[in-house]
């Protein structure tokens, strides 16, 4: 599955990245601590996150994220659709809270 399947599937608004869209996504990984997704996230992962500051940008980009999903109604700052718009990891959004987003996400990689 590409990353642009999941934003027509989902619905999602794409904020910046444009040119990772045709990406393969492999699985998922939910977290708002990027410790965490340092250490455990796998490549081909699209993550989902309120996190909306470019340090996000930097860690897709270390671990070879497919995507990033900012759930809730957050939206990044300049600077970080900037940073993605280089590194080519898309940055997408919704409204829905991560709680439902992880769970569609889950139910459509599956």
């Amino acid at each position: 599955m590409k990353v642009t399947d999941i934003v027509d599937k989902l619905g999602l608004t794409v904020f910046s990245g444009h040119e990772g869209l045709g990406r393969e996504v492999t699985g998922g990984y939910t977290s708002d601590l990027l410790s965490d997704v340092m250490g455990h996230a796998a490549a081909g992962s699209v993550w989902v996150t309120i996190q909306t500051h470019r340090n996000v940008t930097a860690i897709a980009s270390l671990k070879d994220i497919s995507a990033v999903i900012i759930t809730c109604g957050e939206q990044p700052g300049e600077d970080t659709m900037a940073q993605s718009n280089e590194e080519g990891v898309p940055f997408l959004g919704t409204t829905l809270s991560t709680y439902e987003l992880t769970g569609r996400l889950y139910s459509l990689i599956s």
